[in-house]
C-alpha cells in the first residue's frame, strides 16, 4: 500500500498545478426596510429606473463591490438608492434559486431593518426612479423574486419579536403602551390580551415611566421610554414574549 505524508501530498498538489475556476455567481444584497408610522407597519420600496425589471417596484439592493464585506454593500446601496443611512440591518437569508435573475447567475443575501418611518426623508436616485413607504398588507407586484425574500423576513420578523426586542426598533423616543401593543399586534397578526400583555412588559423591567402623557383631545395615556442598559441586556440575552 502506498503511504504519503501530507506534505508529501501537499507538493504533488501544487506540482499538478491545480487551476481555480471564476465565481460562477454574482452576490448582491437586498434590503427589506420595515417601518411603523404608529398606526400601520410600512415597507420601503423603490421604482427601477434601469434594466432589468424596468419600472417595477422592488427592494432597495445591488451588487457587491470586490472590496467591500456583505454588510458594507447593504449599508452602501440602500444610502445610494434612498437617502436612509446609519441603521442597523441583520442577515436574515441567502436566496440562490438559479434562475432568480433574467440576465446572470445572481445569489443575494437578504437584509430587514425596523425603523421609524416618519423619521426619514426619502430620495430617489442611483438606478430608483421613485422611493416610497407602502402598507406592508398593499405591497404592488414586485421584481425579480422579491416577493419571496419579503415574505421570509416578515415570517423572521414574527418569530424575534417575541424573544428579542427588536421590534422596538419600529417605536419613536416616547411612546404609549397603547403604542407598543399595536405595533406587537401588527407584527404578529393577532389580537393580544391587553392585561397579559402589559404584566409581561413590565416583568421585563424594561420601561421608564415618564411624568407625561400623550397630546390629545381628551386625557393622554402616559409616556414611557426603553431603560437602556435592560433594554442592550436583553438585546444580547434574548426574553420570552410568547403569548
Amino acid at each position: 500500500m502506498l503511504r504519503i505524508g501530507i506534505f508529501t501530498l501537499n507538493y504533488l498538489l501544487l506540482d499538478m498545478k491545480i487551476q481555480y475556476v471564476s465565481p460562477v455567481a454574482s452576490i448582491t444584497v437586498d434590503c427589506v426596510i420595515l417601518g411603523f408610522d404608529g398606526k400601520k407597519m410600512e415597507i420601503l420600496l423603490i421604482k427601477r429606473g434601469s434594466e432589468p425589471e424596468f419600472g417595477k417596484w422592488s427592494l432597495p439592493g445591488g451588487f457587491m463591490e470586490k472590496m467591500e464585506t456583505v454588510d458594507d454593500a447593504a449599508k452602501r446601496v440602500l444610502g445610494l438608492l434612498t437617502g436612509v443611512s446609519g441603521i442597523y440591518m441583520e442577515q436574515f437569508y441567502t436566496f440562490g434559486r438559479l434562475d432568480r435573475h433574467p440576465l446572470e447567475r445572481v445569489v443575494t443575501v437578504g437584509y430587514y431593518a425596523l425603523i421609524d418611518s416618519s423619521y426619514y426623508n426619502l430620495k430617489a436616485s442611483w438606478h430608483a426612479s421613485e422611493t416610497k413607504w407602502y402598507d406592508i398588507t398593499k405591497i404592488p407586484k414586485l421584481g425579480f423574486d422579491h416577493k419571496e425574500i419579503v415574505d421570509l423576513a416578515i415570517k423572521t420578523l414574527k418569530k424575534e419579536v417575541t424573544i428579542r426586542p427588536i421590534g422596538f426598533e419600529l417605536l419613536p423616543t416616547k411612546f404609549t403602551l397603547t403604542d407598543l401593543q399595536n405595533l406587537y399586534e401588527l407584527i404578529l397578526g393577532e389580537k393580544l390580551d391587553r392585561r397579559n400583555f402589559r404584566r409581561k412588559l413590565k416583568a421585563m423591567d424594561i420601561l421608564i415611566e415618564l411624568d407625561e402623557v400623550k397630546p390629545g383631545k381628551h386625557v393622554g395615556a402616559t409616556l414611557y421610554k426603553f431603560n437602556k442598559k435592560q433594554y442592550n441586556l436583553l438585546k444580547a440575552n434574548g426574553f420570552d414574549l410568547r403569548f
